[in-house]
């Protein structure tokens, strides 16, 4: 291993963000290895994705520091944050598609925006990407035309256009059918190894992450309750992470919402 590819992507040191009085970070420390296929996982609320803007500059934490390939990402000048934004690549939720143009034009639009390539050049990155993903056949449709699945696959191939070295992932799998949950999998892996880039994927869909993933970091409460491989969270002592990883009912999040006694609660009625 070289030395470069020893130190972290992301280097995350005593984090702490809040949202008015609702805390959702409060001293959360994370080291994402490079080239390799991380992911952040916990329940709906715990920040998430708050997490992948906080590494993306859209948002600054109120304490704490995010290094992003050696650059301390919040104290970047507006000129160095746009560079270093365009090496990273995202697929949002909802795909987030330009829905007047067609496919290969969503793909195109970043290379249009971004560098200066001859015509002829740009049609063959755009179908390469296409290809990649599999729609290269797809090129001349609207958006409105795709079905779920393919609409998130065209995000893709528009996320890979200017090669990134890294990937951020929000929610790839939700709203997805087993097909082509499947076929995202598999795009997610098989790109992140042929690319040698950097995958981050956020989820709560515990089967379809760990079977990808090379490093899992479970967050709640504000905090990483644990990190590991996939093999070390099955075998966890903590608790929370059996509850999480097993979808178990009951547990450190309990099924009931706190509410006095029953029995006192409807003597008082």
């Amino acid at each position: 291993m070289r030395v470069q590819d020893a130190t972290p992507l992301v280097k995350i040191r005593n984090l702490h963000f809040s949202r008015g009085r609702k805390v959702i970070f409060s001293g959360v420390d994370m080291d994402i290895p490079r080239r390799k296929v991380s992911a952040i996982m916990g329940p709906s609320g715990t920040g998430k994705t708050t997490l992948l803007k906080l590494i993306g500059g859209q948002l600054k934490p109120a304490q704490g520091t995010i290094e992003v390939d050696g650059q301390n990402i919040h104290s970047l000048n507006t000129k160095e944050l746009y560079q270093l934004r365009m090496r990273m690549g995202m697929l949002f939720q909802s795909g987030a598609l330009l829905t007047d143009i067609n496919v290969f034009e969503n793909v195109a639009y970043p290379l249009r925006e971004h560098t200066d390539l001859p015509e002829s050049m740009l049609r063959k990155l755009v179908l390469m990407k296409l290809e990649a993903v599999g729609l290269r056949g797809a090129r001349d449709l609207m958006p409105s035309e795709l079905s779920g699945g393919m609409a998130r696959r065209v995000a893709l191939a528009r996320a890979i256009a200017l090669d990134p070295m890294m990937i951020m992932y929000d929610e790839p799998f939700t709203g997805q059918d087993p097909i082509s949950m499947g076929v995202l999998v598999k795009l997610i892996r098989s790109l992140n190894d042929a690319a040698h880039i950097s995958s981050i994927l956020v989820s709560h869909d515990v089967k379809e992450t760990l079977q990808i993933a090379d490093q899992v970091f479970v967050i709640s409460d504000g905090k990483v309750v644990e990190s590991g491989s996939p093999d070390e969270l099955a075998v966890s002592k903590l608790d929370w992470t059996q509850q999480f990883v097993k979808g178990l009912p009951d547990g450190p999040v309990p099924f009931h919402y706190p509410a006095d006694d029953l029995n006192e609660d409807l003597l008082n009625s």
